[in-house]
């Protein structure tokens, strides 16, 4: 690591209501992997929207390789050398990997130079990627790699990084790992945003911790523990959730042979997926994006029919009813995109706690709606699970994705489902929030409920399942103990290998 490259004095920017950034300042060095942390709302995401143009601050200054620096847009960050790879993907399904690049780049070379450049770039840096495929076809793990060469053309000297890993097999964790490190070797320096702070001791060579937009300090991840690092987030001790013992009552859910085809042209068709799923338990499915995950949860929501006796409630065939229906009988679901799926953007929080709670929280009396108990029943849910935001009356767009995540998962929660179908339940929220999140939906266990949890966080599933399955191209492995299970082992079953030989290696 050598002298600083991007020096931040002072920022600070505040909307109305909330200061996202006060007096921020810190300075990332040449060939540094420099960690951004904090909880939900802390700031991060308005730090690096300034650092890449996206937002302009109402004071204080920035310079880069030593001189000023203010880009007014992203097109100026990446002429200065500032590149930024998002959490959510930007890709067009129907276009080549070569043609997505082109779409990024201010001036693309002709299709047949800037396809070999995307052989050497990938050779080079241990992304094997063929630009003549059709993104529709990639993997979530193949997708991200794609964002990353299209910031690697650009030869960037700042690379801002924003949950990277969310959709990575450990192995594949591996592979950016030493992607990034191949980077920093060349004087890179990386701006690394994560909610694992596991990777973040592993990978970074220091760490900045925003608080209520303020930077509450620097530490050395090699020498600082995860709970540490989540305390300095936070402000105070963050207790882990417990697994108390409770007995399993009778099969819950049963799915039997259930095969559908996929209604988007670029989704994964389940493929015979068999699971029962008893009261009280939880079972863990575990799998890289993209492999049948928002099918899966489709198809026991209703939002996808199915034949009817495939899917079984309490030994009732329900695979021809619709969500409302479902609902009614005790089964209720949380998707994985919580903007636009769970929750209506530009509705209030009250109202969309009236989305989904209408029927079982009795909100509606001959037809009309009961408004002073549906902001009731929202007031609950903000206060239960800590939703930062001014009131009931805000638009869900308005909330961090943490925060509208902790709302979402909290609306369905509190409506004491039989069943429960949730879909990357901690994604995006930061250390307390998860560990809340995880220790809500323990408890609900605790109380009876059966609880299938989808998740990319292996962590999580290994801290809070009984049991895990692993979903590759639409085929569901066997459901084990997770007490058998190690990473590793994991880590195949989700690359594909169901064969339980393999998984016993």
């Amino acid at each position: 690591m050598t002298a600083s490259l991007l020096a931040i004095s002072g920022l600070t920017k505040a909307y109305p209501g909330a200061v996202a950034n006060d007096d921020v300042s810190f300075d990332i060095g040449r060939g540094e992997v420099h960690a951004l942390l904090g909880e939900n709302g802390a700031g991060k995401s308005t730090l690096v929207k300034m650092i890449y143009g996206l937002v302009k601050p109402d004071s204080g200054t920035m310079t880069l390789h030593g001189a000023p620096y203010a880009p007014a847009e992203p097109r100026a960050a990446r002429a200065c050398g500032v590149a930024m790879v998002f959490q959510h993907f930007s890709l067009f399904d129907a276009l080549s990997v070569a043609e997505n690049i082109a779409l990024g780049m201010e001036t693309p070379p002709p299709m047949g130079d800037l396809a070999r450049r995307i052989r050497a770039v990938s050779e080079t840096y241990g992304l094997p990627l063929d630009p003549d495929r059709v993104v529709g076809d990639l993997s979530a793990g193949e997708r991200q790699r794609v964002e990353i060469l299209r910031c690697l053309l650009q030869d960037p000297r700042l690379l801002i990084m924003d949950e990277p890993t969310s959709v990575l097999t450990p192995q594949e964790v591996e592979i950016l790992f030493s992607t990034l490190r191949k980077l920093t070797a060349e004087g890179v320096a990386i701006l690394y945003i994560s909610h694992k702070l596991e990777e973040i001791r592993a990978l970074c060579d220091r760490a900045t911790i925003l608080r209520q937009g303020r930077n509450v300090g620097t530490c050395l991840p090699a020498e600082t523990t995860a709970r540490e690092m989540a305390q300095m987030m936070v402000g105070t001790a963050i207790t882990p959730p417990t697994r108390a013992a409770r007995p399993l009552g009778d099969v819950a859910l049963e799915v039997t042979g259930l095969s559908l085809h996929s209604p988007s042209p670029f989704g994964t068709a389940l493929k015979d997926i068999r699971f029962s799923l008893r009261s009280g338990e939880i079972i863990g499915i575990g799998g890289v994006a993209g492999n049948g995950q928002d099918e899966l949860l489709a198809a026991l929501s209703g939002e996808l029919r199915s034949p009817s006796d495939a899917i079984r409630l309490h030994g009732t065939p329900i695979g021809r009813l619709r969500p409302d229906a479902r609902r009614r009988l005790g089964l209720l679901a949380a998707p994985e995109e919580r903007l636009g799926h769970a929750a209506a953007p530009d509705m209030s929080l009250t109202e969309n706690a009236f989305l989904t709670g209408a029927g079982r929280e009795g909100l509606v009396t001959r037809g009309f709606i009961r408004w002073p108990e549906t902001e009731g029943f929202a007031r609950r849910i903000i206060a239960r699970f800590d939703v930062r935001t001014p009131g009931p009356g805000t638009a869900a767009r308005a909330l961090s994705g943490g925060n509208l995540q902790k709302f979402v998962i909290g609306r369905e929660v509190l409506q004491r489902p039989e069943v429960l179908i949730v879909n990357q339940p901690t994604w995006g929220v930061d250390a307390a929030a998860a560990a809340a999140i995880r220790q809500a939906l323990l408890d609900l266990a605790a109380e009876g409920a059966a609880i299938l949890c989808i998740s990319q966080d292996l962590d999580e599933l290994m801290e809070i399942a009984d049991r895990f399955g692993a979903l590759n191209e639409g085929r569901l492995s066997e459901i084990r103990p997770t007490a058998q299970l190690g990473l590793d082992q994991i880590g195949l079953m989700m690359g594909g290998a169901h064969d339980m030989e393999v998984a016993h290696v």
